[in-house]
């Protein structure tokens, strides 16, 4: 098995992405299956060319994309991808779109090809906070969890998802005081632990972690 993983650079006036740099971080094989590590851009335009490209030339069995939250408390499994750019600051092409749907005529919205729930409890078992999250935002993050799920309705056997990260530690300087954060070799193991449940749960749990808010 091939798991596809990406993580993206630095945006925000942030010197480092925690994404990426987690990412790279990762063993090269986890629970038998192969980890391919890519960058991708903060980019609207590139960054999601740039992924189609990656699965494209890799045809991975699974792919996970990974992206910064910054102000989380720990790692965010995302469950839902909505067909719509609104972007609070530009991205790293200085593009800011708004209200624009980021395929014409696509779905409004896709979820998850992964074991979510499954991935959530892996985490949560070696001790990391995680949850279940319904909503990646509007940014470059939702834009690329969109188009790998559109994409991979061209691919049944692909599973795809996306799961967000805190800041890491390193990031805290000139931030709120109490702005939540990670050891960056800590993020690394959480996301080793997702990706473990991802590749040994075809299917997903069936357990309440719904929302009242």
């Amino acid at each position: 098995m091939k798991v596809l993983v990406t993580g993206f650079d630095p945006f925000g006036g942030e010197s480092i992405n925690p994404a990426y740099e987690a990412v790279k971080m990762l063993p090269d094989e986890i629970a038998g299956a192969q980890i391919i590590k890519r960058e991708i851009p903060t980019s609207f335009t590139r960054g999601t060319a740039e992924v189609v490209r990656q699965i494209e030339l890799c045809q991975p069995d699974l792919v996970l994309n990974v992206g910064q939250a910054g102000g989380a408390a720990g790692l965010r499994v995302e469950r839902v991808a909505i067909n719509l750019a609104d972007a609070r600051i530009p991205d790293n092409d200085g593009a800011q779109p708004v209200d624009e749907p980021l395929v014409q005529d696509g779905a409004p919205a896709y979820f998850a090809k992964l074991p979510v729930k499954a991935m959530v409890r892996g985490v949560q078992a070696k001790g990391y906070p995680c949850q279940l999250s319904y909503t990646a935002g509007t940014y470059v993050c939702n834009a690329v969890m969109y188009t790998v799920l559109h994409t991979v309705q061209s691919y049944p056997h692909i599973r795809a998802g996306f799961v967000h990260v805190p800041y890491a530690t390193s990031q805290l300087e000139g931030k709120a005081a109490g702005t939540p954060a990670m050891p960056l070799a800590d993020i690394t193991a959480a996301l080793a632990a997702a990706i473990e449940a991802a590749v040994q749960n075809k299917t997903d749990l069936k357990e309440q972690m719904g929302r009242l808010d």
